[in-house]
């Protein structure tokens, strides 16, 4: 997943913003238990009493996290409110919404103790992924960089040869540098970064990078690519047959190896170092036997010809993107990535995640929602500035995660996991309504 210079020399200052190279470093060391206190852990009490729900929420509440959307307890949401969100409304899907942590973040934007809200009604998911975060969080915490980011767009113009397509392409191409003001127009925060072409026959594709500030910027990019392709079919000394705003190049909700090289949305890599003492201690195995189950996953990954090799990106950001109110169709794309797993020289496990199509964001579309506003404020990621940020929280849940399902084959404990949360039982628990 390379980067071009000038992309790397751009994100290395927005890494640093006003901080050194060495404050920076510091930053991103592993902040132990021991010198610096981790807050308390939410309850994993697998009750599902009232009482119990109740004490979670006040517990979330003495920690400074409101949660009475998420209860039932806010303000109602009128049609009218959703203009702009959904057509031919009728009502909502409810999704129940558990919550993980404190999960530690040693990150460039991310930098402190969360609690992170999933959404999703797949038993063992919040269970484990709370266990994986324990794990890290003991260890020090998780190390995260969102490095680059671009939001993809690919309009295509067809021509009647490969000459005029040609003599197209060749008047673009210098005209670079003026797109901006079209798209200036559009938008005050979408920037036009690079241009990628390519020419097939008479067909000539343009591929758009743009970023879109703290947005996901999906519908901004739209605008913007459709501004561009007015101006440029308005100018150009030849004119195409047809013309296409998106010609399937950009990788917009599907996994491609394109996104997967370079970067679609934000690239954020994280990793941890988990002393050996910890994974005997949770996860009831030694190190070698998790880098031993990657090996053989790696190879099984392969062979399915999946765009990278991981367990199972999905399940922390679809949970992640319900709750916050993102896109969940860009999962599609999200959930490309790459897991690394090592011995250190001391014996400890070494674990890496590389995600390089984070579709996220933290102002527009759904997360204007009223739970979904309530969540991203959880972890304060609401507004503006927010979006990095983030995406290193969703790179960070989502290691916790695979250090938690690794730990679980290598055990033998998965099917026993499965069996113990996702089965529906009579009992004390049971919804009183039933």
């Amino acid at each position: 997943m390379p980067a071009p210079h000038h992309y790397a020399s751009r994100n290395l200052e927005r890494i640093l913003q006003d901080s050194s190279l060495e404050q920076k470093i510091a930053e991103l060391r592993p902040r132990l238990p021991e010198t610096e206190l981790l807050p308390p852990s939410i309850s994993t009490d697998r009750s599902y009493r009232e009482e119990e729900v109740a004490a979670r929420r006040l517990f979330l509440k003495e920690q400074g996290v409101a949660v009475e959307q998420l209860a039932g307890q806010g303000k109602e949401i009128f049609p009218t409110e959703l203009r702009g969100n959904i057509e031919n409304f009728i009502g909502f899907a409810k999704t129940p919404v558990g919550v993980i942590g404190p999960l530690r973040i040693n990150g460039s934007n991310a930098h402190g103790d969360f609690y992170v809200p999933l959404a999703t009604t797949e038993a063992t998911l919040v269970a484990s992924y709370n266990r994986g975060a324990k794990i890290v969080s003991q260890a020090g915490g998780v190390t995260a960089l969102c490095l680059t980011e671009a939001v993809l767009r690919s309009p295509c113009f067809i021509f009647d040869n490969l000459i005029d397509a040609g003599h197209f392409l060749a008047w673009v191409l210098p005209r670079f540098d003026t797109l901006q003001g079209i798209i200036s127009q559009t938008s005050r925060y979408c920037r036009i970064e690079d241009l990628k072409t390519a020419l097939l026959g008479k067909e000539v594709y343009l591929i758009f990078e743009f970023t879109t500030g703290d947005a996901a910027g999906q519908n901004m990019v739209t605008l913007a690519t459709e501004a561009i392709c007015r101006d440029l079919l308005e100018k150009a000394p030849v004119k195409p047959r047809h013309f296409f705003l998106e010609a399937n190049l950009s990788g917009d909700k599907k996994a491609s190896m394109l996104a997967f090289t370079f970067a679609r949305g934000k690239k954020v890599v994280a990793e941890a170092s988990i002393p050996r003492e910890l994974i005997r201690k949770h996860l009831r195995a030694e190190p070698a036997d998790l880098v031993r189950y990657w090996q053989v996953a790696i190879v099984g990954g392969i062979q399915s010809g999946s765009i990278g090799v991981h367990g199972h990106y999905a399940n922390a950001l679809a949970a992640l993107f319900i709750a916050c109110g993102q896109d969940v169709a860009c999962v599609s794309e999200a959930a490309t990535g790459l897991t690394r797993l090592d011995v250190t020289s001391a014996g400890d496990l070494y674990l890496s995640v590389s995600l390089p199509n984070l579709i996220v964001g933290t102002i527009g579309g759904g997360t204007a929602m009223p739970t979904a506003r309530e969540c991203l404020q959880m972890m304060d990621c609401c507004g503006a500035g927010k979006a990095r940020k983030f995406a290193e929280i969703c790179a960070a849940t989502v290691l916790a995660g695979e250090l938690s399902l690794i730990g679980a084959i290598t055990a033998g404990e998965y099917g026993q996991a499965h069996a113990l949360f996702g089965r529906k039982t009579r009992g004390p628990d049971r919804n009183r309504h039933e």
